[in-house]
């Protein structure tokens, strides 16, 4: 189990509890990729998404989470006010952050809440989200570090937000029943008009949902009954991150698929005997991607 999956394992209905500060770090513009911008320049998307601050791993997955088009999709805007859930290693923030730092935008991460004595594995995931930023502080600019769980308080200021993220978390928070505290603390967060864009693996239509979507998968009726109960409106759904593939019967959940590729059961060590050849040949996860609105 690696250490991302081993913190949102410990996000479970008995493990969730207090905590999580808040805090700001400094800096402006970054030094992009081709088409070169000097620091302080405005940043484009695109150059955003092309930065060669990102790591080669994270950029060989762009063919699967399409980045640009799916921001784009968003409404993602220079100078906006974002909040990004559960950001987790940074795999959007070294996207998001650069670009708003760029832009006289702003970005909080509501990232894990955690305690002060239990759950290490999110404890060290938090450590080294902030640690991240830290080093980089001109490239990322002032990120606010805020949190969200079960007793977490606003992700955002009320009524600030243009933007909210919420990025293949969905089935964590139904595991840990505060899916429905996201939306609505997300709804606090966003302005009159402001969008929530949701990207989540996507279960097979028809039957009874599995509210604690237990193999990583969840219908997209009810992401969107969800949305409609907390306020919001469905205003467009996307294919961008659909994959026609993936057969959904996985014998690890989800996380059999790239980029987890789990060779066992949650808990247990690794496999060495199994063969993931059918399983990276599907690449990863069919995923819904949904714009919702707060109403004027």
């Amino acid at each position: 189990m690696d250490l991302a999956d081993a913190a949102m394992a410990a996000f479970s209905r008995r493990g969730l509890l207090l905590a999580g500060g808040a805090f700001t770090l400094t800096a402006c513009g970054p030094k992009t990729a081709a088409p070169v911008a000097k620091l302080h320049d405005p940043l484009t998307l695109e150059q955003a998404v092309a930065g060669a601050w990102r790591t080669p791993a994270d950029r060989a997955r762009d063919v699967w989470r399409h980045p640009l088009e799916t921001l784009n999709f968003w409404g993602l805007k220079p100078g906006a006010t974002v909040v990004e859930f559960w950001p987790g290693a940074g795999w959007y923030t070294d996207i998001l952050a650069p670009f708003l730092a760029a832009t006289d935008g702003k970005l909080y991460a509501a990232d894990l809440q955690t305690n002060d004595t239990g759950e290490p594995a999110s404890a060290e995931m938090v450590s080294a989200y902030r640690r991240k930023l830290r080093e980089k502080p001109k490239l990322y600019g002032a990120v606010e570090i805020t949190a969200f769980g079960p007793t977490s308080g606003p992700v955002a200021p009320a009524g600030s937000a243009d933007l909210v993220l919420f990025l293949r978390n969905l089935h964590n928070w139904m595991a840990a029943g505060i899916a429905e505290k996201a939306f609505h603390d997300a709804f606090v967060a966003l302005k009159p008009g402001g969008v929530l864009g949701v990207e989540e693996h996507r279960a097979s239509p028809g039957g009874v949902p599995d509210l604690l979507a237990a193999d990583g998968y969840v219908q997209q009726a009810f992401v969107v009954q969800m949305g409609k109960e907390a306020g919001f409106i469905l205003d467009k759904t996307s294919e961008i991150n659909a994959n026609p593939k993936d057969t959904k019967d996985h014998p690890f959940g989800v996380w059999t698929l790239p980029p987890v590729r789990r060779s066992s059961p949650r808990g247990l060590p690794e496999d060495p005997t199994f063969d993931h050849t059918k399983y990276d040949a599907i690449g990863e996860s069919d995923r819904m991607t949904l714009r919702f609105v707060k109403p004027t």
